[in-house]
């Protein structure tokens, strides 16, 4: 048993070369193009989490200890929604999409045909592990690529079982799965893929497109940033604290990139807006909710001591109104609520991604948009109100990936929506068909035959002929006519 663990092969340079010489040889021999190939593999992710959900679920606890309840609706359930969709609709995304000509063109016809864009890598993310890893794959295979996983290592047991299960389900001539860390990623990254698919941090969203530009990779980064949310006080209040509360503490205990960051209300409605958070994370969590087996715990000791650093800011001393309990040897870090912290102090500098939640108060809640903009531009932002024109103010001013009016995180889950950021937060999209598009080439395609070939289009040039192909150019039916009559 020593021996074999000293002899584990490495993956290095050298292995990545040839990973990458075995999924070319696979995807130029046109394997993974036809409709059975991939259906056949949609079906099989179907059958991962059906026959295993049971040791997903214990894999995820493994890593994060995220309730059971929220590993399935947040990974399982959206991994089989979209498995279900891209089953479902398949056929209709790869029909070629017959598109109309001009008079210019003229006797033609034309389609945009989809076509798979070659070898793709996925870097997935560990707050989601396996969701952020197999959803993206999925619109990947759905377009016809072969496809390297490279699972986070921040979440072994969710890794190992990827890797696992890929291994036993898919077609491993085209779908691969590559465990590790930094080294492996960086070896990876090395390689000329077709396509780079990230999720996680700007930091090493930056070292991600820095390695594409080399190769003039095409890159989705799935960033995140600092998400707003903005309450009025004309709401059902008991319905709008649940769905802020649920999505900051009940998304992996707010290591999600589109959980709210901070809060802003009126100074007039703060007090019953923290009162009721108060009363709901009591009535979820309990009095003392780090022994609460509904909050996750934060990833490792790294972030956790990042979050306490956050907290332990002087400019916040005194500005935590609720929470703030930790116990570092179990990694649980309680549900926080800080209020009126400084603009300059370190929570408000970076994502938060945990459970800490500053509330802002301002005289009138118009005054929330300069903040915000001032911020750079989300991943998400939330608007809770019944006032109409504060709707099409918060659509039309605010610039994120994605809005949601009068709740939190659910337009992840909505397919028939482009889930992506904008700016720093992040570039492309996905879900539904968004995915099978973002792994695709639209490609145009003309179709001419013999007849009516124009000699204006060649030389000798003359007046003429210059007339006739300003009328073409144009799309002047008309045009054409007088100056072939010879009245133009």
């Amino acid at each position: 048993m020593a021996e074999d663990s000293m002899t584990k092969k490495v993956f290095d340079a050298e292995a990545a070369a040839s990973l990458m010489k075995d999924l070319r040889g696979s995807y130029a021999s046109g394997r993974t193009r036809s409709y059975e190939w991939r259906v056949a593999q949609l079906k099989n992710m179907m059958k991962i989490v059906d026959d295993h959900e049971q040791d997903i679920l214990d894999a995820i606890r493994a890593d994060l200890c995220k309730p059971d309840q929220e590993a399935y609706i947040a990974e399982i359930s959206i991994m089989k929604s979209s498995c279900m969709r891209a089953i479902g609709e398949l056929h209709r995304w790869m029909k070629p999409e017959k598109v109309k000509t001009s008079v210019t063109t003229f006797p033609s016809s034309a389609e945009i045909v989809s076509e798979p864009l070659g070898v793709i890598l996925i870097i997935g993310a560990w707050n989601f592990p396996l969701l952020l890893s197999l959803d993206p794959a999925i619109g990947a295979i759905a377009a016809g690529n072969a496809v390297v996983l490279k699972p986070s290592e921040l979440c072994p047991a969710t890794s190992s079982l990827i890797a696992k299960l890929v291994g036993k389900y898919l077609d491993s001539s085209c779908v691969r799965v590559v465990e590790g860390s930094v080294t492996e990623t960086s070896v990876l990254l090395e390689q000329k893929w077709d396509k780079i698919f990230f999720t996680g941090s700007g930091r090493v969203g930056r070292i991600v497109l820095a390695a594409a530009a080399k190769h003039l990779t095409p890159v989705t980064l799935e960033l995140g940033g600092k998400c707003p949310v903005v309450v009025d006080s004309d709401i059902n209040l008991p319905v709008a604290i649940k769905r802020i509360a649920g999505g900051k503490w009940t998304s992996n205990n707010g290591q999600a990139c589109i959980a709210p960051d901070y809060c802003i209300t009126t100074k007039d409605f703060a007090p019953k807006l923290i009162d009721a958070l108060k009363h709901q994370l009591e009535a979820w969590y309990g009095k003392d909710p780090l022994e609460s087996k509904d909050l996750a715990r934060i990833v490792n000791s790294h972030h956790f001591d990042r979050l306490s650093k956050l907290l332990d800011d002087d400019k916040v001393l005194g500005k935590i109104i609720h929470g703030g309990q930790r116990d570092k040897a179990n990694l649980k870090f309680a549900p926080t609520i800080l209020l009126d912290v400084p603009e300059d102090s370190l929570i408000m500098g970076e994502e938060i991604f945990g459970p800490l939640l500053p509330i802002f108060t301002v005289d009138k809640l118009e005054d929330c948009f300069a903040m915000i903009i001032s911020r750079g531009k989300p991943l998400a932002a939330y608007l809770f109100t019944n006032n109409k024109k504060l709707k099409e103010k918060f659509v039309k001013t605010v610039s994120a990936g994605g809005l949601v009016i009068n709740d939190t995180v659910l337009h992840f889950a909505e397919k028939t929506l482009p889930f992506g950021g904008v700016g720093e937060s992040g570039m492309g999209s996905y879900h539904g068909k968004f995915s099978y598009e973002n792994f695709s080439h639209r490609k145009s395609v003309l179709y001419k035959g013999f007849a009516g070939d124009a000699s204006a289009r060649y030389p000798p040039y003359s007046d003429r002929k210059l007339k006739l192909l300003k009328a073409l150019l144009s799309g002047s039916v008309i045009g054409v006519i007088l100056v072939l009559l010879g009245w133009s």
